[in-house]
């Protein structure tokens, strides 16, 4: 038995609270990892977790066990690490929860990162809303705004960078908002990424102004929004990923130009920075890399060119 690829599978296990997720993750078998998990435990000769068939826990064996499997994982990545594995390539599926605009630009980028590492795969999933990161078994998510949940581990990596933008069509029928004030007149578009569909945020540099809308049109996905404004439907705070080829174009213009959208951090958050797979490091520093080459999500931000 390969004990540490065992630990390793056991850890999982824990992790997921499933067999078959950990199998799903580890790209293997099933009975592949029932088969490990009984190898431990015969190694050991102890029961390690109940399985039920209302799922699996711990033993009081397994609760001892596991902190001692993990320091064990960790020691052995390090020592990994000491004898210049840099090199080793990252193998087996990534779980990556993302916002629509982020998911867009990274989508162009992963082909690059793919090819470096053939054994890698990448499972990106568009997402306005935080998720159960365990219960949905998410190796890493990107999330926008503050990050509650204590019990993950929370990275920033970046800041939103948002425009007011409408289309010519429609600033053609109403002249475009000056003050935030003046957002009451207008159709509004709503991207509801975190539920809330009824205010905006904008900063002149010394305060924040946050306003009441009442949305002609809500869609909890920023693409929805996007095609809605360049369609001419009205006022949409769009992200600078998809905003801007459309203002380089002409397709969409930018208004209001002392008063721009409210910053965002943009936060990775993953469920502990302890024995993290080779394959969730290889990505996580994609990411980090990616946004870091993108200066508008630098925490400077780009100055915007106003028409």
């Amino acid at each position: 038995m390969d004990i540490v690829s065992a630990l390793r599978t056991f850890q999982r296990v824990v992790e997921t609270r499933s067999f078959s997720a950990a199998a799903h993750d580890l790209d293997v078998t099933q009975p592949a990892v029932s088969r490990q998990v009984a190898a431990l435990e015969g190694h050991f000769a102890t029961r390690l977790l109940h399985r039920t068939t209302s799922g699996l826990s711990l033993t009081a064996e397994g609760e001892r066990m596991l902190p001692m499997a993990m320091r064990i994982l960790e020691a052995v990545e390090e020592l990994g690490d000491a004898a210049g594995s840099d090199g080793a390539m990252a193998s087996g599926k990534v779980r990556l929860s993302v916002p629509a605009p982020l998911g867009l630009y990274l989508s162009d980028r992963l082909g690059a990162l793919l090819a470096v590492h053939p054994k890698l795969s990448v499972e990106l999933i568009f997402r306005e809303q935080s998720s159960d990161m365990i219960e949905e078994r998410m190796d890493l998510e990107v999330r926008l705004g503050s990050v509650a949940d204590s019990s993950l581990v929370c990275r920033r990596i970046g800041w939103t960078t948002a425009f007011l933008v409408a289309s010519p069509a429609y600033l053609a029928r109403k002249a475009p908002p000056r003050t935030p004030k003046e957002i009451k007149d207008h159709e509004c578009l709503c991207y509801s990424r975190a539920g809330d569909a009824c205010s905006w945020s904008f900063s002149n540099g010394s305060e924040d102004i946050s306003v009441r809308i009442s949305p002609r049109l809500t869609a909890c996905n920023a693409v929805a929004i996007h095609r809605a404004a360049l369609a001419g439907a009205g006022l949409a705070v769009l992200s600078h990923i998809i905003a801007m080829p459309d203002i380089a174009a002409g397709r969409l213009v930018l208004v209001m130009k002392d008063f721009q959208p409210s910053r965002l951090p943009v936060t990775v958050v993953y469920p502990s920075r302890r024995n993290m797979p080779l394959r969730v490091k290889t990505v996580l520093d994609f990411l980090i890399d990616a946004i870091g080459q993108n200066q508008s999500m630098c925490a400077s931000g780009a100055d915007p060119q106003w028409n």
